[in-house]
C-alpha cells in the first residue's frame, strides 16, 4: 500500500483564516483540511504561525490576499484534487481530495507554485517509487477514473479513429493563468482540421457545461461534415482509447491523456506542458525537465494532492481514494437507468431502494410481472427480480420488449446475521446475463473471471490483502456468533469438512449433480475419504428451522465422525484440511484459507483449476486464474457494497473495517421485522415524494 499523502495528523494544527462564506458552509472541506492537520479559523491572523486560505483565484479571493499582505502571513491556496467526485461541485457533490499550495497554485503558470518544485523532484525519482507510481497510474486508467465521473458504463458508439478536441468552460481561471484566451480555442480547432483533413473531429464538452452550470467555447456553429460535438456521457479513458490524437488548451483532460499514453497537442501553457510529454503549440516553453507520465503522476496525484476517507474521517492515500470514488461512480452509472423491481418481499424493499436509487430516479416496486415489464418499457428502465424467482415467462416478455432483465442476489460477504431472519445485506450482486450460482447459463461473474488474467499487480495485491484480512477477522458470509470447539481428530488424520446446504436452494437445483442431498453428500464424502475424520456442519438456516435440509443426527453419524451443530464456520475452516461440498459457499471460503476443495456440483468457484471437480467441466470457464484473481473477481468486481454506518456505496475494505469495529452487528427481533416491512411498504411509494 502507498503511504498517506499530505500533511501528517498532529496535535498542533495550522490555523487557516478564511474570508469567504463558502468555507463555512462546506463541512466536507473543513473535514479534509482537519484530517491533514489544517483547521479553519475566523477573525484575524494575529499569531505568527497563522495562515490565510483562499479558494483558487476567484474574485472573492482578493479579500484573503489583502489580509495576508496586511498581516504578512502565509497565503495558502486551496483547490480540488485531480480526482474530485462523480458529479461536479456546482451540482452539490463533495470532493474526495484537495490540493493546498503555500507558494501559488498549479494552474497559474504565470507565477511559481509548489508544483514546480515537485516536477523538479520527480525528474530524480528513485526507480522503486517510479515503478509504484506507474502501477497506480495504470490502475487509475483501468478504473476509467477522471476528475468528474458522471459518465455511462456502456461502451461508446464512436468512430474507430478520430481526433479529440477538448472544450473548457468560459473564463475558467486555468485559461487566462495558462496564458491562453478564447482565440486559443479557435486556433486549436482550426489546426485540428487542417492537420487531420481525412479524420472525424469530435469535441468533448466540459461536465459542468453538460450539467447546465457553465458556458462553453464551442457550439453547433462550429460543427460541419468533419466536426461534431459529443453528446453522450463518455468516460475520458474510453475516448482516449479510440482517439488517434488529443487537442486541448489547458484542460485537465490533457493531463489524463498523458496518463493514458497520448502526447496531446496543447494550445496554452498548463503546468504539464514543456516537460517533453506534449506537443506545445501555444505559449508553453521547455522547462528543462523531461518526465515520464508516471513521474508526472507521482507529482500530481501521489504528492501534491491530499486525499480523504469520508467513511472514517481521516487522511488517506491515492489508492484508497480511488477505490472510494470508483465505488461511487459504479453506483451512479448502474443506477442511471430506472430500476423496476418485481416480486420483491416487503422487508427487502428498504435496502433495495438504497442500492438502486439514482440522482434522478428511485426504484419502483410491482407485484405483477406484466405491470412491471410495461412500466420498464415505457420509462426505458430495467426489470429486477430476485434471482431464484425468475421465470421463463418473465425472461421471454423482457426479451420481446427489449427490456433489460437483472437478477439480484446476496453478495458473498453478506451480513452479521441471516437473511432468513430479515437482516439486511451489506452487499448485493446484480447480474444482467445470468446469476453466479446457475452453471447452466453464462453469468457476469463468469465473464469477469475469464477476464481476470488481465489484472495488474496492484489488483492482485489488493485481493491478497483483502483475503488476508478476511482470514484474520474470521469472516464468513453471515458471520454468526456461534460456539467454536477444537476437533478431536487423531494426530495426523486428514480432517474433511462437509458443509450442509439448503436442499431446495437454487444453487442445488441448478448446480448439483448426482449428489443432491446433505445425506447423499455425507455418503459420497465417506466413500472418497474412507480414513478421514469427517465433520458435518448443518446449514445455519436449516438449524434455525427456516429452510429445508435437516439430517437426523443418527443418520449423519453413520458417515460423519462428528456433527458440528451451531458451530463457527471460520473456526472450523482453520482446523480442517479439506472441504467436500455440493455447491456451498463454504468451499469458496475454504479456498480463501488455502484449503483444498472437492466439488460434487458446479459452484461458481469450480471449473477454474482451483478445485477437484466431480462433474463435467463447463466449457465457458476457460481462464485459469490464481487464487487472488478469483478473489478479485468474486469479492471486488462482481458485488456492490453499501456502508451500514454512512449509508453510502463503498469499497469492500470499508465493510471489513466496519466488521472489525463491530459496526455490522445484526438487529433482529419482532420490532425490527416490523420496521423492515414498514420500510418496504414506504419504499414502494418513494417515487411520489422524490
Amino acid at each position: 500500500m502507498t503511504k498517506t499523502t499530505g500533511a501528517p495528523v498532529n496535535n498542533h494544527k495550522t490555523r487557516l483564516f478564511v474570508y469567504s462564506l463558502g468555507f463555512l458552509f462546506q463541512p466536507r472541506l473543513r473535514k479534509i483540511l482537519k484530517a491533514h492537520g489544517l483547521e479553519i479559523g475566523m477573525g484575524l491572523p494575529f499569531a505568527r504561525k497563522d495562515s490565510v486560505a483562499v479558494w483558487g483565484r476567484r474574485p472573492v479571493s482578493k479579500r484573503g490576499m489583502f489580509i495576508a499582505r496586511r498581516f504578512k502571513r502565509r497565503l495558502v491556496t486551496l483547490e480540488d484534487a485531480f480526482l474530485r467526485s462523480v458529479l461536479t461541485g456546482r451540482q452539490g457533490e463533495y470532493p474526495i481530495g484537495l490540493v493546498t499550495d503555500a507558494t501559488g497554485i498549479y494552474f497559474d503558470t504565470t507565477r511559481p507554485s509548489e508544483m514546480d518544485k515537485l516536477l523538479k523532484q520527480a525528474s530524480d525519482l528513485p526507480r522503486d517509487e517510479w515503478r509504484h507510481a506507474k502501477d497506480q497510474m495504470a490502475h487509475m486508467v483501468r478504473l476509467k477514473l477522471s476528475k468528474y465521473n458522471d459518465f455511462s458504463s456502456n461502451e461508446p458508439d464512436l468512430p474507430d479513429d478520430f481526433i479529440l478536441v477538448v472544450d473548457q468552460t468560459v473564463d475558467d481561471a486555468s485559461i487566462a493563468m495558462g496564458s491562453a484566451n478564447a482565440a486559443s480555442f479557435v486556433d486549436m480547432l482550426a489546426c485540428a482540421k487542417a492537420e487531420n483533413p481525412d479524420k472525424k473531429i469530435l469535441i468533448k464538452t466540459h461536465p459542468e457545461t453538460i450539467a447546465g452550470k457553465r458556458y462553453k467555447y464551442f457550439s453547433h456553429f462550429d460543427c460541419d461534415d468533419q466536426v461534431s460535438v459529443i453528446t453522450g456521457k463518455h468516460a475520458p479513458m474510453d475516448l482516449f482509447r479510440q482517439a488517434s490524437n488529443v487537442y486541448c488548451v489547458t484542460s485537465q483532460m490533457g493531463l489524463e491523456a498523458i496518463f493514458y499514453g497520448h502526447r496531446p497537442v496543447v494550445f496554452g501553457n498548463p503546468f504539464y506542458a514543456g516537460l517533453g510529454l506534449t506537443d506545445d503549440r501555444g505559449t508553453a516553453r521547455d522547462k528543462g525537465i523531461f518526465l515520464s507520465p508516471a513521474k508526472l503522476f507521482w507529482a500530481t496525484c501521489l504528492t501534491y494532492a491530499k486525499w480523504y476517507d469520508p467513511f472514517f474521517d481521516r487522511a488517506t492515500d491515492f489508492m484508497t481514494a480511488a477505490s472510494i470514488l470508483h465505488a461511487r461512480a459504479r453506483q451512479h452509472q448502474d443506477n442511471e437507468t430506472l430500476a423496476v423491481c418485481v416480486g420483491m418481499r416487503l422487508w427487502k424493499r428498504g435496502f433495495l431502494r438504497k442500492f438502486l436509487s439514482g440522482v434522478n430516479n428511485t426504484p419502483l416496486f410491482y407485484d405483477d410481472v406484466t405491470a412491471a415489464v410495461d412500466a420498464a418499457s415505457k420509462k426505458q428502465g430495467r426489470v429486477l427480480i430476485w434471482a431464484g424467482r425468475e421465470t421463463k415467462e418473465l425472461a421471454s416478455d423482457c426479451a420481446q420488449r427489449a427490456v433489460p432483465l437483472v437478477r439480484v442476489e446476496d453478495g458473498f460477504l453478506r451480513s452479521v446475521g441471516l437473511g432468513a431472519q430479515l437482516v439486511a445485506p451489506t452487499s448485493l450482486a446484480f447480474d444482467d446475463t445470468g446469476i453466479y450460482y446457475d452453471p447452466t447459463a453464462p453469468s457476469q461473474l463468469e465473464r469477469i473471471v475469464n477476464q481476470s488474467m488481465e489484472l495488474s499487480k496492484i489488483d492482485l495485491a489488493r485481493a491478497r490483502s483483502i483475503r488476508e484480512r478476511i482470514i484474520a477477522l474470521k469472516m464468513t458470509k453471515y458471520n454468526l456468533t456461534s460456539a467454536s470447539f477444537e476437533l478431536p481428530a487423531s494426530a495426523g488424520q486428514k480432517i474433511v469438512l462437509v458443509p450442509g446446504q439448503v436442499e431446495d436452494d437454487a444453487s442445488i437445483l441448478k448446480g448439483a449433480g448426482q449428489v443432491k442431498t446433505n445425506l447423499g453428500l455425507l455418503q459420497a464424502a465417506r466413500n472418497n475419504f474412507p480414513d478421514a475424520y469427517i465433520v458435518f456442519k448443518p446449514h445455519p438456516d436449516v438449524e434455525a428451522g427456516l429452510r429445508v435440509g435437516a439430517v437426523d443426527i443418527t443418520d449423519a453419524l453413520k458417515f460423519a465422525d462428528i456433527v458440528a451443530a451451531d458451530s463457527n464456520m471460520a473456526v472450523l475452516l482453520e482446523q480442517v484440511d479439506h472441504v467436500a461440498t455440493m455447491t456451498s459457499l463454504a468451499g469458496f471460503e475454504a479456498l480463501l484459507r488455502g484449503k483444498s476443495v472437492t466439488c460434487y456440483g458446479s459452484p461458481f468457484y469450480s471449473g477454474w483449476g482451483l478445485t477437484k471437480d466431480k462433474m463435467r467441466k463447463i466449457s465457458r470457464r476457460k481462464a485459469r486464474p490464481n487464487l487472488d484473481a478469483l478473489v478479485h473477481a468474486c469479492l471486488i468486481d462482481y458485488p456492490r457494497y453499501w456502508d451500514p454506518v454512512t449509508g453510502a456505496p463503498c469499497p469492500l475494505e470499508v465493510i471489513l473495517k466496519r466488521y472489525e469495529r463491530g459496526q455490522m452487528q445484526a438487529k433482529t427481533g419482532v420490532f425490527v421485522r416490523l420496521m423492515a416491512k414498514l420500510q418496504g411498504i414506504f419504499a414502494s411509494y418513494a417515487h411520489i415524494w422524490r
